[in-house]
């Protein structure tokens, strides 16, 4: 199996023990000292594991993980067919940093008491990427799986240290990097770092720019490394990825609306 878990890692082992671990309880990661040692799972699906960084957060006003469940080395395997795992990237740590709405979360809390109405925040707030290599967080130390880090500005537990690799230097906004994808691929020249960017109609469609092929029909999509969902209709319980395929003819298949 292509990105395998590897022993040892400690990302493929809190992806492995939230797959089993009861609800309510977090699992414990044995093999990083600096990571958390009881990280609180708060989403977990087919592609990603998330967890709240509670001991070395760089935002007070919170910071997740998500992680990739195959041990994906870095943001350089990923190709344009894996564009649709990015939106779902970034929708997802919105969604879990958001107050407004409710921890989506497998592993929910027995405690369905109501909450007092949080403040809102504001777009400038979200902070959603990755640290490219070979930089790294001192605090979370782990380099060859791929995971992003989701926190909210201002980032005031931070430090000057741990702050290259947060910094422009390190930092792939992935904002940026969906962008960048899409413009190496089709024609739609979605720039990067213009403002209010989030609303650019190009994001209505998350599968903007995951389809290559030549003028006359021929599709060289790669392989997606996203495992799909059945209930989407996009594919059965024994598809082995989410992208699109061309037919026998090398046309590609004509879609029912």
């Amino acid at each position: 199996m292509a990105f395998a878990p590897k022993p040892g890692c400690p990302m493929c082992g809190i992806v492995a023990t939230a797959a089993v671990h009861p609800p309510g309880q977090s699992p414990r990661l044995p093999n990083c000292p600096d990571a958390p040692a009881e990280p609180e799972i708060v989403w977990r699906d087919e592609n990603f594991t998330a967890y709240r960084e509670k001991v070395h957060p760089v935002s007070s006003n919170g910071h997740i993980i998500i992680a990739f469940n195959l041990h994906v080395p870095s943001i350089y395997t990923l190709s344009s067919s894996d564009l649709p795992l990015l939106v779902n990237v970034r929708n997802l740590g919105r969604r879990l940093l958001s107050p407004s709405s409710p921890r989506l979360s497998v592993f929910s809390s027995d405690d369905t008491s109501t909450p007092s109405a949080p403040p809102q925040h504001t777009e400038s707030q979200f902070r959603i990427g990755f640290i490219a290599p070979p930089f790294k967080d001192n605090k979370i130390p782990i380099t060859d799986h791929l995971h992003a880090h989701a926190y909210l500005a201002p980032a005031d537990l931070l430090g000057w240290w741990r702050g290259v690799a947060y910094g422009p230097l390190a930092w792939y906004a992935i904002d940026d990097l969906i962008a960048e994808i899409r413009e190496s691929v089709s024609n739609n020249r979605v720039k990067s770092g213009y403002d209010n960017r989030i609303n650019a109609p190009i994001d209505a469609v998350p599968e903007a720019g995951a389809r290559t092929g030549a003028a006359n029909g021929d599709e060289y999509t790669a392989s997606s490394l996203a495992i799909p969902d059945v209930e989407d209709g996009l594919a059965t319980p024994s598809s082995s990825n989410t992208s699109f395929t061309s037919s026998p003819s090398g046309h590609i298949p004509h879609l029912h609306v």
